[in-house]
């Protein structure tokens, strides 16, 4: 359930996304207005970019913005000269698309495959954009024509998310299809209602299709599609992310599936924020392999195994692993940390790093945990039925902490939350005192010393991993 709230989140990202791209439509529109040009615009914003961009005595965001500023510049003046590049057909080529006007629905489809062939080509839906508006605002297209074409644009730009399907993780792939799927499905309904849904759009931008009004006709075509298609779909987000569960499944399943045979980060990306969230998420999975140990061990203080040498080395190899995800996310978090940044991004990365180290610590305590375990087995030592029962409810507390830790790990918690994590700290404290006592009153009426000592140390390092934990949840309370 939790994996489908995080898809639909992430749909639910892609599809504003693609509303946010038709603003492109709007500016190359303005463009095309007489009196006035992008450039006027773009110079003084590029300017005031690249001097916030040297500001050294303001913070490393504040710069970052100087270069955001500096990249839009560069943008907006990059579709002005595609759109004042456009030439003047030649006689000939007026001479065919009129021919092709006439030909009726299939004109529409055949412009539909120009938009998406040429979208693929040139790898951008803006450029596409900047050349389809400039045509029709000089009367070269109809209405018909340019609309087909941007459709068939919708469908191109999604080029990129094919190509990073093939080297993308199964939830990369969710996410690609959710953006295929859903650009697809919108060109397509359109397609079906394609003369409707021009009447709708020549009734919503006052006056008729014409060179003077072109630019706005295919702007607010372009967004209403993605709205209407949002509006459509918004309803039955939940069903899609299941059906690309359904389509694409996760065959890493189960906790065997949560390491791999080497742990690898990725690349940093390209500001110390972005790094943090993709840290966040890693140290969320570092998470879910401390508490795939720990249930583990609850499983082998109910029912000893069998084979205590296999038990061991699956304990190893999940140590070991934890050990190489703590070497290698805080060598990357420290890396994002290099240069000059924000005084809250150092300090976001100071409790990642602690973070880190707790959930490392964890992973120890779960194999001195196995260790105990496999000397009650090697020297023949049993827990009386009765203790094993006693200890159930205090581990399985603990576990109960772990996964809160392991479903909160990826991002900051609330009060409420901070709050829910005292309650396990302070229940887990509570049976310790009750299970130390307990092993204490038994020893004085002679039970066997060796294993209430064990007990005794079962109930410590259990106690100690809660400690872990709750660090954590503080550490989660004061991110932001």
């Amino acid at each position: 359930m939790t994996a489908i709230w995080v898809l639909t989140g992430a749909i639910g990202v892609l599809i504003g996304a693609n509303i946010g791209t038709t603003l492109t439509s709007w500016i190359i529109a303005a463009i095309g207005i007489g009196k006035f040009s992008i450039a006027a615009l773009a110079v003084p914003v590029f300017g005031l970019g690249f001097f916030m961009s040297i500001m050294k005595k303001r913070g490393g965001a504040f710069r970052s913005y100087g270069v955001a500023f500096m990249g839009f510049a560069m943008i907006f003046l990059g579709l002005e000269f595609i759109s004042e590049s456009i030439p003047k057909p030649s006689g000939e080529a007026l001479l065919f698309l009129e021919n092709l006007s006439s030909m009726g629905y299939l004109s529409v489809l055949l412009a539909f495959a120009v938009g998406l062939v040429f979208t693929i080509l040139v790898n951008a839906s803006s450029a596409t954009m900047a050349i389809i508006i400039p045509l029709a605002s000089q009367g070269i297209l109809d209405f018909r024509m340019a609309a087909a074409i941007t459709l068939g644009a919708n469908i191109g730009t999604t080029f990129d998310a094919f190509l990073a399907y093939f080297g993308s993780n199964v939830h990369g792939k969710r996410a690609a299809w959710a953006h295929i799927f859903f650009n697809i499905f919108d060109a397509v309904w359109i397609l079906f209602l394609f003369d409707p849904f021009l009447g709708l759009i020549d009734w919503i931008v006052p006056g008729d299709f014409s060179p003077a009004t072109a630019g706005a006709h295919i702007a607010m075509l372009h967004t209403m599609s993605k709205v209407a298609n949002t509006i459509i779909v918004l309803p039955f987000l939940k069903q899609y992310a299941s059906m690309l569960e359904r389509l694409f499944k996760d065959k890493s399943t189960g906790d065997e599936a949560r390491i791999k045979p080497k742990y690898e980060t990725g690349p940093l990306l390209a500001s110390p924020e972005l790094s943090i969230i993709y840290a966040r998420k890693e140290i969320a999975d570092m998470a879910g392999v401390a508490r795939s140990m720990f249930s583990r061990f609850r499983t082998d203080l109910i029912a000893c195994p069998d084979d205590v040498e296999a038990e061991m080395d699956w304990f190893s190899r999940y140590e070991a692993y934890a050990d190489e995800m703590k070497e290698k996310l805080s060598h990357y978090l420290l890396e994002a940390a290099g240069g000059e940044i924000p005084e809250r991004t150092q300090d976001q990365i100071g409790r990642l790093l602690g973070e880190i180290d707790d959930l490392e610590n964890i992973t120890d305590a779960c194999c001195a945990l196995a260790h105990l375990v496999e000397r009650c087995k090697l020297k023949a030592l049993v827990f009386p039925k009765k203790e094993i029962e006693r200890l159930e409810p205090y581990a399985l507390l603990a576990e109960q902490f772990l996964r809160f830790v392991e479903e909160n790990a990826d991002g900051p918690i609330t009060e409420e939350q901070l709050a829910q994590a005292t309650e396990f700290e302070n229940g887990i404290d509570e049976l310790r005192n009750a299970l130390r006592k307990m092993a204490r009153k038994r020893i004085e009426g002679g039970s066997e010393i060796r294993t209430e000592l064990l007990f005794i140390d079962v109930v410590r390092i259990v106690e100690k991993i809660g400690d872990y934990a709750y660090s954590i949840s503080q550490a989660l309370r004061e991110m932001r």
